[in-house]
């Protein structure tokens, strides 16, 4: 019995050390690539504080330019996921980071609306894959009771590229005639370079897989791989299949429309919110401060929310309920249009936004079995984001037709109402829980 409990806590030793050591090497650099990832994304809502009015873009030319970003997204985001598999998780992180700077940074040379498009549509190209990608990459490292967590704190990089970004891209937009070239050009070109240096930096930092890090000790690496292994030949919902049969899987699918009330209506509201506070005749660094405060408020709740689900074990409440508060802040907007009102509407819908994605992407990433998860995770991802482009779209229609910021909020209002009904339904479906009630996680 002696030797049992030895044995017993010699192994939550191992598992203590080894989680915190990967958590350590691998989230905080991913954290910082997915923060400039979603800076190079949503820049250009700054941009079109000054933008708009140098090329004359109109609100439903910026929705439709902001928009095509998804389409490109959509296209290639299987096909990137797939050849993540082929050529390992290291080279093709680099691959995508290294392109979609280069493509960020080329933003700068936008002369009107059809080089605006062009390059929306590329920069969603070049950035496809990396997100799911990433989602995949944590499936290697971390088992299951470890995942919301660990998504929570990658995933809070995107509030705090709002709340950071937004007054560093207000900052360049002054940046006006230095080499003769506009605020928001310099804006582009300097927070596209960074995702070039991280790029090249990913093939130094990151492994394929935990049997290739010297740096974990012989004892770890067996430990965990072991762990992953285990979790792999466990029955899921979503078994291996035929490519075609994962993408069209009725829970693939239907997350697609949970995820899409997050992160359609992430991309909704980064690109329009300037514009938004802008419109009560702020300065661009009092609209780059006005906007960094809802994402402050995300950014600690996001992490909290995460780690009770982990610590909880539980995950489909701990999604509808932020998902509901996403649609209550949105409906908000259609009664409170002053300053202070939107400000605090907007602080609701992005908090609920951010909280639900540890939760959420740790529900697609337990129900997917190894050999359907690199295409189910990409299809999940792909197509809510690919919401994003008829919500972006559809918001400038709105702003354009009636000048209404309220109005135009009403297509993401349905959008995170849809995705909340979804979530609960699947809720009272046959769920499989991906780990004991009575199993322990040790922190880290």
């Amino acid at each position: 019995m002696i030797a049992t409990d030895v044995s017993v806590d010699q192994e939550t030793a191992i598992e203590a050390m080894t989680m915190r050591r990967v958590a350590w090497r691998i989230v905080p650099f991913l954290m910082l690539c997915y923060f400039i990832s979603f800076v190079d994304r949503v820049n250009a809502g700054f941009a079109a504080l000054e933008m708009n009015r140098d090329l004359h873009l109109s609100p439903s030319v910026f929705g439709l330019g902001g928009g095509l970003f998804f389409i490109g997204y959509f296209i290639l985001e299987v096909p990137s996921n797939l050849a993540m598999e082929r050529f390992g998780a290291r080279l093709w992180i680099a691959r995508i980071m290294v392109s979609w700077g280069i493509v960020a940074a080329a933003m700068a040379l936008i002369a009107g609306p059809y080089t605006f498009y062009l390059l929306r549509l590329l920069l969603g190209a070049a950035e496809a894959g990396f997100f799911p990608g990433v989602m995949l990459y944590i499936t290697y490292w971390f088992p299951s009771a470890y995942r919301a967590r660990i998504i929570g704190w990658f995933m809070v990089a995107v509030p705090v590229s709002a709340f950071l970004g937004s007054p560093l891209s207000a900052a360049l937009l002054d940046a006006d005639g230095l080499l003769g070239l506009r605020g928001w050009q310099w804006m582009f070109i300097l927070e596209g370079a960074p995702a070039v240096l991280l790029g090249l930096l990913s093939l130094y930092l990151l492994d394929d897989r935990p049997g290739h890090a010297a740096w974990l000790a012989p004892a770890q690496r067996t430990w965990l791989t072991s762990r992953l292994e285990a979790e792999h030949d466990a029955a899921t919902l979503v078994p291996p299949q035929t490519l075609w049969r994962v993408l069209a899987n009725g829970r693939v699918l239907a997350m697609a429309l949970v995820l899409a009330g997050s992160t359609a209506n992430s991309s909704g509201i980064q690109l329009w919110s300037p514009q938004m506070f802008k419109a009560f005749g702020l300065t661009n660094m009092q609209t780059g401060l006005a906007n960094a405060v809802p994402y402050a408020f995300a950014s600690v709740i996001m992490i909290g929310w995460a780690r009770r689900s982990d610590r909880l074990k539980e995950r489909v409440w701990h999604s509808v309920l932020p998902l509901a508060l996403v649609a209550l802040g949105l409906a908000g907007c259609l009664w409170f249009r002053s300053l202070p009102g939107t400000m605090v509407v907007l602080t609701l819908a992005v908090t609920g936004i951010y909280a639900c994605k540890g939760p959420v992407w740790a529900v697609a990433t337990e129900w997917l079995a190894a050999g359907a998860a690199a295409a189910g995770l990409a299809q999940i991802n792909a197509l809510s984001n690919l919401a994003g482009f008829g919500t972006t779209y559809v918001v400038g229609i709105i702003v354009g037709a009636t000048g209404s910021f309220s109005l135009a909020m009403v297509p993401l209002l349905v959008l995170a109402a849809a995705s909340t009904v979804t979530m609960a339904a699947l809720g009272r479906s046959r769920y499989a829980a991906p780990f004991s009630k009575s199993a322990s996680v040790p922190k880290i």
